[in-house]
């Protein structure tokens, strides 16, 4: 694969995404991450805030990327965010992980789960049995084939964006425009 390869996005948006925004959109940001990475507590605040600003006209898209080897509560996290998938509060529970990095562990995702308003017995079931763990981690090993070698990893319209904060704001903008 050469380098301008390397730097496309072949994975396309698909119904395992957590997606946000409308899906017509001229503009779609796909963000790697891994709730206890430092790097990508700073990119979720760059793309919470393109979020907030371009809600309406562009569509994100949040895609799991565990650092398991490094990061051992990041899968945990990931596996409490597709437990309130399932109850549809994703995003509510991917910025109360992202708002909180400190307090990965069972009882913390516990109180994220308390606190956003899941049911908490079917969370709890979930989080016990491990019900999401396999599909985060083929979809890890599925990134990993088609390229992504880390986290974050930010994606505007399939080409890759190695900045964050204002610089990959204005990259989203420019490309509205």
């Amino acid at each position: 694969m050469s380098v301008a390869e390397s730097e496309k996005l072949w994975l396309r948006i698909n119904e395992r995404d957590h997606v946000i925004g409308p899906s017509d959109a001229s503009v779609t940001v796909v963000n790697y991450g891994d709730y206890q990475c430092f790097d990508c507590h700073k990119r979720h605040r760059a793309v919470q805030k393109m979020i907030d600003e371009l809600l309406g006209t562009v569509r994100f898209a949040y895609r799991h990327f565990p650092l398991i080897n490094v990061h051992p509560r990041a899968l945990r996290a990931a596996e409490a965010a597709e437990a309130a998938a399932a109850q549809r509060k994703f995003w509510e529970m991917h910025r109360s992980l992202y708002l909180d990095p400190e307090k990965l562990e069972d009882r913390h995702l516990r109180h994220h789960a308390h606190a956003i308003g899941l049911d908490v017995q079917r969370f709890d079931q979930e989080m016990a049995s491990h019900t999401y763990a396999d599909k985060i981690l083929k979809d890890y090993y599925d990134s990993i084939n088609n390229g992504i070698s880390g986290a974050p990893t930010t994606f505007i319209n399939g080409e890759l964006y190695a900045m964050s904060g204002v610089d990959l704001l204005a990259a989203v903008k420019a490309s509205i425009a």
